[in-house]
């Protein structure tokens, strides 16, 4: 069956049960996972963060590395292979998406044929009246606020843009001595940081976002992680 995201409707789904899985095998062939500022300090324990340009608006994006070549990720298996899950490979098969009818307001929406919904096992999404369940108000609060931290990361990296600490980087891994090249990735620029003067040093710092800087700057050490996980492959 095709995937297709749809608005949640508490009749069309009114059986509909989601089954946890530990695998997150949805991410199987995704090497870059979205992530945001909120969780920087939990993901630079367990993956490289990098930043990724989208070439038609320019904007930047963070991502976890969970892999070193497209379509392969490194930590799906039988379950996740880390202690901490990138927030967003949580969220499936819900999602949010704008409502139609006022922009301003979302709509919780369901991947209709995904193998995780079931009329039989999991978690149900509503209780006999047609209400939301408790389940269903707890995943809907954590994407709401994941889409609010999203823009604050969205503002976060266009504030490094506009202070020219972001540069492109290629990586360099070695694969059992195998050279693999990883291009148009971008990092902070240890050295641009440094040379702010003090008054935007001080604005970084008041804003509480040297933190994040150095959490990304921390987590690039991960590369070694994912370069031993690659060539035990």
């Amino acid at each position: 069956m095709s995937l297709k995201r749809v608005p949640l409707h508490q009749k069309t789904h009114a059986n509909l049960n989601v089954k946890i899985d530990r695998s997150y095998a949805h991410v199987r062939g995704q090497h870059l996972i979205p992530v945001v500022i909120h969780e920087f300090a939990q993901v630079c324990i367990e993956y490289p963060i990098v930043f990724v340009k989208n070439e038609q608006n320019g904007r930047f994006r963070a991502v976890a590395m969970t892999g070193v070549v497209p379509g392969e990720n490194l930590y799906v298996g039988e379950e996740w292979r880390a202690p901490y899950i990138p927030a967003s490979v949580t969220h499936f098969p819900l999602s949010l998406i704008p409502d139609a009818q006022n922009k301003d307001q979302v709509l919780v929406a369901i991947i209709e044929g995904s193998d995780l919904l079931s009329r039989e096992l999991g978690e149900a999404l509503f209780d006999e009246r047609g209400n939301n369940t408790p389940y269903l108000e707890q995943r809907k609060k954590k994407m709401i606020q994941y889409l609010e931290s999203e823009q604050v990361t969205f503002s976060f990296l266009q504030m490094l843009a506009d202070l020219n600490v972001l540069a492109h980087r290629s990586l360099t891994l070695n694969i059992e001595g195998n050279p693999l090249k990883l291009e148009g990735v971008y990092m902070v620029d240890e050295s641009k940081l440094n040379e702010l003067d003090d008054s935007k040093f001080i604005d970084l710092r008041k804003r509480g976002l040297l933190t994040p800087i150095y959490s990304h700057l921390c987590s690039l050490a991960q590369v070694n992680r994912l370069t031993l996980m690659k060539a035990k492959r």
